[in-house]
C-alpha cells in the first residue's frame, strides 16, 4: 500500500471526524440533524457525528453512505451505541445505492465539499426523495466576501490533497437550488475561531420541488 492510499484511508477519516466535530461545527449540526423525520438518509454519514443529535421519536428508519470503510466502522458503532437499526452502506454520492422515492428526508452536513461531482450527488439526493421531500444541509464552501474568495483559490489545491479532496470554492445553497429543490435558508456564516478562508457555512431545509 501506498502512502497516499494509507493516508487517505487511515489519516483522512480521523482528520475529517476531528474537524467536524468543532464546537462550532456541532451547535450548526444540533440546529439541523433534529429537524430529520420519517425515513431518513444520510449522505456522508461516515464518523456517526450525526447519530447524537437525531430525534429517534421522530424516525421511522434510518440509512446512510459514506465511501470510507474506516468511516463506516465508527458510522456502525454510533448506531449501535444509539440502539436503533441502520441501514449503512459504503458508496459515492453520484451513485447512490437506493431506489427512487425510497426516503423522506435526507440528511447532508459538510459532505458536498468532497465529493467528486457536486450537482450530480445533488439531482441523486433529489431522486432518492419522496415527492416533497426535504433535504437538511449545513455546508462550508464559497465565502460570499471577494477578499476570502481569492484566498479560498489560492488555499484548495494544497487543502484538497490534504483534506480528502475538500474544496473551499463550492457554492452552496445555489447548487441545491439548481438541483431541483426550493430552499429555505436557516443561517449562514462564517465559524466562529476558523480561518475565514475555511469557515463560511450555510444551512437550511430545501423541498423537492415538481
Amino acid at each position: 500500500m501506498g502512502f497516499a492510499r494509507w493516508y487517505d484511508e487511515h489519516i483522512v477519516p480521523r482528520v475529517i471526524q476531528c474537524a467536524c466535530s468543532s464546537p462550532a461545527i456541532m451547535k450548526v449540526r444540533d440546529q439541523v440533524v433534529p429537524l430529520a423525520a420519517g425515513k431518513v438518509f444520510e449522505i456522508g454519514c461516515g464518523g456517526g457525528i450525526n447519530q447524537q443529535f437525531y430525534d429517534t421519536a421522530k424516525v421511522a428508519s434510518f440509512s446512510g453512505m459514506d465511501p470510507s470503510a474506516k468511516g463506516l466502522d465508527y458510522a456502525r458503532a454510533a448506531a449501535a451505541e444509539k440502539g436503533w437499526q441502520a441501514d449503512i452502506r459504503q458508496g459515492f454520492g453520484e451513485a447512490i445505492p437506493f431506489e427512487d422515492e425510497s426516503f423522506d428526508c435526507v440528511v447532508c452536513t459538510y459532505t458536498l465539499c468532497s465529493v467528486g461531482d457536486q450537482a450530480q450527488t445533488v439531482r441523486e439526493l433529489r431522486r432518492i426523495l419522496k415527492p416533497g421531500g426535504r433535504m437538511l444541509f449545513a455546508e462550508h464552501g464559497s465565502a460570499p466576501d471577494a477578499d476570502v474568495r481569492k484566498w479560498q483559490g489560492r488555499i484548495e489545491p494544497v487543502w484538497k490533497r490534504l483534506a480528502g479532496g475538500c474544496h473551499l470554492t463550492r457554492p452552496i445553497s445555489s447548487v441545491v437550488e439548481q438541483g431541483g429543490f426550493t430552499v429555505s435558508p436557516i443561517g449562514a456564516r462564517y465559524a466562529p475561531k476558523t480561518p475565514r478562508w475555511a469557515g463560511w457555512m450555510e444551512w437550511g431545509e430545501a423541498v423537492k420541488a415538481g
